[in-house]
């Protein structure tokens, strides 16, 4: 039975969300119907499709208590909206319903799994969040909620383990039938740890062991975990928070990290071999995957920041949008990433210019827009290297978006700093890439009020967020040398109705 708090989130959203245009919101980068959206949950394949799940405040454009909004899909770029799905109605989780994962059941239902979050006075008479992990159960649109909730509490935390920062299980089902979660917490030591758990019903959990911690090496509390097999290794993900810059690997406060390295099959443990960054831009966190009928494992993140997230504009009624859904791979020992391919299906138009001199600052016919897919390819014109190569996107006489190589380096960077973002907030952000003797290939993915990259063929990634208005839709490309540049354009065309 549908709760009055969830009817009313419900009637809400089908009655204010259909007044947002679809030219007020991206063409095809998820946006909550109405109000806030943060992380990712419940990334799942249900009855051969995919449904989505997010951190929801509707009635706001600000962070809220926490409902779960839902959409689904059949090619990972269209949506479908549905009516919310959970809402803070219990006891256990009337503080919110945070993150959580989904996975369909052998009788035909989907399950999901999230944090329950309530406030508790402590002995000192201080109110502080007490974080469970709780079920709800449903047919891909309503979902009621276990009656026996929470189905993990403190006590089935290992020893040294806090019920203040418990929260976000990621769940799936191995080929056995057997269910397992990977759930962030914080240890004794005061960082971040990924534990695991099982199940055989989904009901009852037990304990399995700590995958990995942080020790206090890669920032404090680890958030939104993920594990999955990828290309002979497996991967776990996390979002720590209160790190530590290390570099131009890892930037200051909430960050991302990607551990690469093998598990035990039989104790479940696992053991790191690489540490990287996941996105190396401005706005990306709580990445979660999926593995596609065809074997694809699919990641999308929250493409913002939650040091930025008061830099929005004050009449907007949505705020907070997903990164374009990305195929993964492990390739040398690090991460690969590119938009899935279902985005092809979408290009329009195609522009291309090859073997084009560029010495100074150029602009080329039909290379504008907004909403687009284009790869420019860099390479010097002889011995001699060139200092460096800009291109400049969403322009016009006022604003202007930077992605900048530098060879001697081996560094691009991103600058939004007049992109329509008027706060005082980290604007630019400089990465390493592989040098391959001058030359590299950007892939750039505009739409409206995003630019992501993806630096030779995925290597690396980069996600920020803009706001310029949407006539800035010049490009222009420069260089500090001489180089020779081929572009491939593609301007990206979806239904009116879409996402509206």
């Amino acid at each position: 039975m549908t709760s009055e708090l969830l009817q009313k989130a419900r009637d809400f959203e089908a009655r204010c969300g259909s007044q947002i245009l679809a030219s007020q919101r991206p063409a095809f980068h998820l946006t909550p119907t109405i109000g806030w959206m943060n992380d990712p949950n419940g990334f799942s394949l249900y009855k051969g499709e995919y449904h989505l799940f997010y951190q929801y405040h509707p009635y706001s454009n600000e962070w809220g208590p926490m409902h779960w909004g839902h959409v689904k899909s059949r090619d990972l770029i269209t949506w479908e909206r549905l009516p919310a799905a959970l809402a803070p109605d219990c006891g256990y989780d009337d503080a919110g319903c945070f993150s959580g994962g989904a996975v369909e059941m052998p009788d035909g239902r989907q399950m999901l799994m999230y944090t329950g979050v309530r406030m508790e006075r402590n002995p000192e008479g201080c109110i502080h969040e007490i974080q469970t992990q709780c079920i709800a159960i449903g047919d891909g649109v309503d979902y009621s909620k276990y009656e026996q909730n929470p189905v993990l509490t403190g006590k089935d935390l290992p020893e040294g383990g806090s019920v203040v920062d418990f929260r976000d299980p990621k769940v799936w089902r191995e080929e056995d039938g057997t269910l397992y979660a990977v759930i962030g917490n914080r240890s004794a030591d005061g960082s971040g740890a990924i534990l695991l758990y099982r199940s055989a019903d989904g009901r009852s959990w037990e304990f399995v062991c700590t995958l990995d911690a942080c020790r206090n090496q890669y920032g404090g509390m680890w958030e939104c975990p993920d594990f999955f097999p990828l290309d002979g290794k497996h991967v776990l993900f996390t979002s720590p928070q209160e790190m530590q810059p290390v570099g131009l690997e890892f930037h200051v406060g909430n960050g991302t990290v990607c551990l690469i390295g093998d598990q035990d099959p039989v104790g479940k443990g696992f053991t790191r071999q690489v540490v990287q960054a996941i996105d190396y831009g401005l706005d990306f966190f709580a990445p979660q995957t999926l593995l596609t009928p065809d074997g694809r494992r699919v990641m999308v993140a929250w493409m913002q920041n939650w040091a930025t997230v008061g830099a929005k504009p004050s009449h907007c009624r949505w705020f907070g949008q997903y990164t374009v859904p990305r195929e993964l791979a492990v390739r040398d020992g690090r991460l690969y990433q590119l938009p899935v391919r279902e985005l092809e299906a979408f290009r329009g138009q195609c522009v291309a210019h090859r073997n084009i001199p560029v010495s100074g600052e150029i602009s080329l016919p039909g290379v504008q827009g907004r909403i687009l897919d284009m790869t420019v390819t860099v390479r010097p014109t002889g011995e001699e290297s060139y200092r460096w190569f800009r291109i400049r996107v969403a322009r016009d006489g006022e604003h202007e978006t930077v992605i900048r190589y530098r060879p001697d380096q081996g560094t691009v960077k991103i600058d939004r700093t007049r992109s329509g973002l008027l706060h005082d907030i980290v604007h630019t952000r400089s990465f390493l890439v592989r040098c391959r003797e001058g030359e590299i290939r950007l892939r750039i993915v505009m739409d409206r009020f995003s630019v992501e990259v993806f630096v030779n063929d995925g290597e690396q990634a980069a996600s920020m967020v803009i706001y310029t208005r949407q006539e800035a839709d010049a490009i222009s490309f420069e260089a500090g040398g001489s180089v020779l540049m081929d572009v491939e354009k593609y301007d990206l065309v979806f239904p009116k109705e879409e996402l509206a």
